[in-house]
């Protein structure tokens, strides 16, 4: 029973309701909260809310997309995800979000068809009946616009007394009633919009007057000024109501990836297999999947797979193909309309010669009532709507209408149909278009027949197409794309004999979609309109434009795609592509141009990549308008590697001021100079999301760090910055050393590829021994020697947060590397950030160089690696700065056997380091012999690196002795260490004992083909999980 209409069950007993306000005792209200629980008796959906509908989101305003767009655009465009927003539980939808604001007067709740806005209201009532929420009201109303829609004009006092006939013929205002909710509930279904504008004023609650008017100057308080109104709509229609006289917006979230799976669990209760299944299946494809956290679309999937999954299809019974497209899915699901699936139990199913007849029949009648409909934008029909397309009556007792159609009584004790979802009246109103277009003479958009003769299925697809492209609300959308489904083979195989005629598609599916393509004009961006001819190819399934242009951006030839059609098809595939999903890469040469035909597509992309691109900064002023878009949703933007200087940075920094969604933020490889550095540190000032920001090889200099020093002190939300590479001195390392005595958000700062020497070094130590919050540290290639090494160590004997330092590439000997023994005696918690996967290969001739400066972008993620980077040998008197150096000549520390032996002596009493990079350190076997006597106690250190060193044989023997009784090592690295055989022999021999290392490194040791062979063979016997690279 629907609990919002005005027809009551009657029960067996009155439901006791619970003591709620002052005016509880009065009859009126008990009598109003009794009618209220008997009306939900029966109601699963009451007994047990989701929580989806207890915790509704609270939005500030209706986005551009929600206003223009289709709802099934919505969700796609927006890949079923919501706008990050605070949650309001349902219990205080209408009390004051503070201690110093008032309750809200008006509240609109959205949500797409389908979502569960009626659902959500009915259960609003039944709890406020049983006195769990709303407890502030002594009075709640509902009312449907469906009731509404009976009635030509209408009274206030008589609208009330339509739903709550206790107030009796004084009207409401002398019921004397402190608090009253008002619902209106489906603003999408009124049968006239709401015009603001033109609406004369009404304050006599007794006068009768269109229903429209009275809706409208109860929302402006001309009527009813104390009571509180509550209006659901889609979100297009709620654009209706001037968003000034709106207090409170929310929005009814769609269903989870595991809400989706209870829901199909629930379809299927005794069938866990089939439940598993249908889920699969609509996994399996991208855009289906998204529409399915829609509730009501998911449980017609749901409904059209069961029946799909015991369905054989074509005379030889072959196995049933699965649905990629939505007219596949709808028509599995017409499918199982006609079969009866849909009727209630205990009906008998049709006759297979009863099928054909009333689906056509169907088709003729509801078809032509539904595609008329929504031309109108009509939604709800009653029994004369029915009358006039001539639907008979009895026609809807079938059961093939019953899985199309619901019905419902109104308070006018008249009777109400409409579509179960949206999306069904679109579906069948397109099958009603495509039989009656084979046969009409005038446009069947224009219901009276008077237009210009139009003669042919193509002439009035093309009529469906111009219309379609020319709605600006997008309304035609979906109709579309189920008229060009039903031209697919598989479509036309499925329906064949009962909606279609058998290989009729043939004569026209090679024509729609050129017809299709020439819709597709060349504008400055791509509309929504224009993607949705996209779809209609893929319905269609012609599919090749949109391959190849995925093929394109796969391969990275994106510079040559610059038509019309192909700039189409690449806004198409950032919306449904799962690459796209996870990262939207558009770099190498994508021209201006392209870029900006895509900027409304680029709003909705989580993750984009636009590197070397050569964009310049007015392509920046462009992106800068797409992230203070209210709309946008990017989260990750790289503008690596293109032509960037200070003003383009500006334009970028402007946008944050407002951006709410952006965290992550890759300008590498440009030219901002400080005054590009200094605009986006004032942005970070206010900004308050972004979590990432690279500034690589930018030339910043002095000037810039110190600007960004200065935007960290005031900013607490910036985890992750990158300065490498910008000609940064001790100066810049000083300013950025006082701000981190007192910055506790920043968790990772790369500084190598500078020169801040010692005197930054030291600097640096200094805010270590009182930051509390940095946890990595990168001084690689900074021209740092044992002095500043020391000054770091003695921090790192008080610093309880470093879990990574780089020191790779400077100038330290082996008195550096004592003091770094020193420390790690002490320190029990430094444990150095890897990110293995996204180190650039070994230069050629460089064998021992690991580049560690190229990170993409995102924020800081833990890691349990650690380690230690001496890096190479010692830098001589006379060699340049950081800045000067070239990339393939890093500075080296040789910290020789005298630093390994006091590194080994450190790790025997060290339980923290996990990581040990030694490699080209110059080390021997008699430091090698000292890191195994630490190899033979330490239980933690799991990854070794000694590459590029000399241990020789003695070395390897004294590894392989530890190899023997240590458990801990994972990863071990001797790569041209001038093992020979006989030390690589040994090595593996050492294996048979050690089940703990997974991967060995043995290449550059003059092993031989032969020997390499025996090696690899005894550690394949010996231990046959680990990995061995030769």
């Amino acid at each position: 029973m629907d609990l919002l209409a005005g027809k009551s069950s009657q029960g067996s007993q009155a439901p006791q309701t619970a003591d709620r306000t002052p005016h509880s005792d009065d009859s009126r209200i008990q009598k109003c909260q009794e009618a209220l629980l008997n009306r939900a008796k029966g109601s699963p959906e009451l007994s047990s809310p989701s929580p989806r509908l207890t915790n509704l989101l609270l939005v500030e305003g209706l986005t551009d997309l929600q206003l223009k767009e289709h709802d099934f655009t919505q969700v796609e465009t927006t890949r079923g995800g919501w706008h990050p927003a605070k949650i309001i539980a349902l219990d205080r939808l209408f009390l004051p979000l503070s201690r110093v604001s008032i309750p809200p007067r008006i509240s609109i709740t959205i949500g797409v068809a389908g979502v569960g806005k009626t659902t959500l209201v009915r259960n609003f009532v039944h709890l406020w009946a049983q006195g769990q929420v709303g407890k502030d009201f002594s009075l709640v109303l509902p009312l449907t616009f469906r009731d509404l829609n009976t009635h030509e004009k209408l009274s206030a006092d008589r609208l009330i007394r339509s739903v709550f006939p206790h107030t009796g013929e004084s009207g409401l205002v002398a019921a004397a009633l402190p608090k009253i909710l008002l619902i209106l509930d489906g603003l999408d279904e009124c049968k006239t919009p709401l015009d603001f504008s033109n609406t004369v004023a009404c304050t006599d609650p007794k006068k009768e007057i269109q229903v429209d008017h009275l809706i409208t100057n109860i929302i402006r308080g001309n009527l009813f000024p104390e009571v509180s109104v509550w209006v659901t709509s889609r979100p297009g229609v709620a654009g209706q109501i001037p968003g000034g006289l709106v207090d409170r917006m929310t929005e009814i979230r769609g269903f989870t990836e595991e809400e989706i799976k209870v829901c199909l669990e629930e379809m299927f209760p005794e069938d866990h297999t089939l439940s598993d299944w249908v889920l699969r299946q609509v996994q399996a494809d991208r855009a289906l999947y998204l529409m399915c956290t829609v509730p009501a679309f998911c449980r017609l999937a749901g409904s059209a797979l069961g029946h799909l999954s015991r369905s054989k299809l074509g005379p030889q019974d072959a196995e049933p193909w699965t649905p990629r497209t939505l007219c596949e899915l709808y028509s599995w699901y017409f499918r199982m309309a006609l079969g009866g699936d849909g009727q209630e139990k205990g009906k008998a199913s049709p006759r297979i010669e009863q099928v054909a007849h009333s689906s056509r029949k169907m088709v003729g009648t509801l078809g032509r009532l539904a595609f008329h409909g929504l031309v109108r934008r009509k939604y709800v029909f009653y029994e004369q709507d029915l009358k006039a397309f001539g639907v008979d009556l009895a026609l809807l007792q079938s059961a093939l209408c019953g899985c199309f159609l619901r019905r419902e009584e109104t308070l006018a004790s008249s009777t109400a149909y409409c579509f179960t979802h949206l999306s069904l009246q679109e579906f069948v109103a397109a099958a009603y278009y495509y039989s009656a277009s084979k046969r009409a003479i005038f446009d069947l958009f224009t219901e009276g027949g008077v237009s210009w003769p139009r003669l042919g299925f193509l002439t009035h697809f093309r009529s469906a197409a111009q219309r379609a492209m020319q709605a600006e609300d997008g309304r035609l959308d979906v109709f579309l794309r189920f008229l060009s489904g039903l031209l697919s083979p598989k479509v036309n195989a499925l329906l064949a004999g009962s909606l279609l005629a058998q290989g009729e598609h043939q004569g026209y599916r090679a024509q729609v979609a050129e017809l299709l393509q020439g819709c597709l004009r060349p504008n400055v961006a791509v509309c929504a309109r224009a993607v949705n001819i996209l779809h209609c190819l893929h319905e269609l399934q012609h599919t090749e434009l949109a391959c190849s242009v995925e093929e394109a951006m796969e391969s990275g030839r994106l510079a040559g795609l610059t038509s019309p059609q192909h700039r189409a098809a690449l806004a198409y595939l950032l919306q449904v592509s799962d690459a796209c999903a996870r990262e939207a890469n558009l770099s190498l040469h994508l021209s201006k141009g392209v870029l900006q035909s895509l900027l409304p597509q680029l709003l909705y992309c989580r993750s984009l990549r636009l590197d070397n691109n050569q964009f310049q900064d007015p392509v920046m002023e462009l992106l800068g308008s797409v992230l203070s878009g209210k709309d946008c949703r990017i989260q990750r933007i790289s503008l690596a590697e293109n032509q960037i200087s200070n003003k383009g940075a500006k334009a970028l920094a402007r946008s944050l001021l407002v951006n709410r969604s952006l965290t992550a933020l890759d300008l590498r490889s440009n030219s901002i100079g400080p005054q590009g550095a200094k605009a986006l540190a004032d942005a970070l000032k206010i900004n308050r999301t972004l979590a990432f920001l690279s500034l690589q090889s930018n030339s910043i200099r002095d000037d810039g760090a110190r600007s960004m020093a200065e935007a960290l002190a005031a900013n607490r939300t910036l985890s992750v910055l990158h300065l490498q590479k910008n000609t940064i001195g001790p100066v810049g390392a000083q300013q950025m050393a006082d701000t981190l005595k007192q910055n506790r958000s920043l968790k990772e700062l790369i500084f190598s590829s500078n020169s801040i020497g010692d005197g930054g070094a030291g600097a640096l130590a200094k805010a270590l021994k009182v930051n509390q919050g940095l946890e990595s540290l990168d001084l690689q290639s900074n021209s740092i020697s044992d002095a500043g090494v020391a000054a770091l160590m003695g921090a790192l004997c008080a610093n309880k947060t470093l879990i990574s330092l780089n020191l790779r590439e400077n100038s330290i000997s082996s008195e550096g590397a004592r003091e770094l023994a020193r420390a790690l005696c002490i320190n029990s918690t430094l444990k150095n950030l890897e990110y293995p996967d996204s180190q650039p290969p070994p230069r050629p001739g460089c064998p021992g160089h690991r580049g560690g400066n190229e990170r993409k972008p995102g924020p800081h993620i833990p890691s349990p690696a650690v380690e230690f980077h001496p890096g190479r040998c010692c830098q001589g008197p006379g060699t340049s700065t950081a800045a000067q150096q070239e990339p393939d000549q890093p500075r080296e520390n040789a910290i020789g056997d005298e630093g390994a032996s006091a590194v080994a002596n450190a790790l025997k009493a060290n339980t923290a380091l996990t990581a040990l990079y030694l490699q080209v350190a110059s080390i021997g076997s008699r430091g090698a012999q000292a890191l195994g006597d630490a190899l033979a106690v330490n239980r933690t250190l799991e990854i070794l690196d000694l590459r590029g060193n000399a241990i020789g044989l003695a070395g390897a023997k004294a590894l392989a002795n530890a190899l023997k009784v240590n458990s801990s090592l994972r990863r071990l690295n001797l790569q041209e260490n001038s093992l020979g055989m006989d030390g690589a022999i040994f090595v593996a021999t050492a294996l048979s004992g050690n089940h703990g290392l997974q991967h060995i490194n043995l290449q550059g040791n003059h092993i031989g083909e032969s020997g390499a062979r025996m090696i690899s063979d005894t550690i394949r016997t010996n231990a046959p999980s680990c990995t061995v690279e030769m």
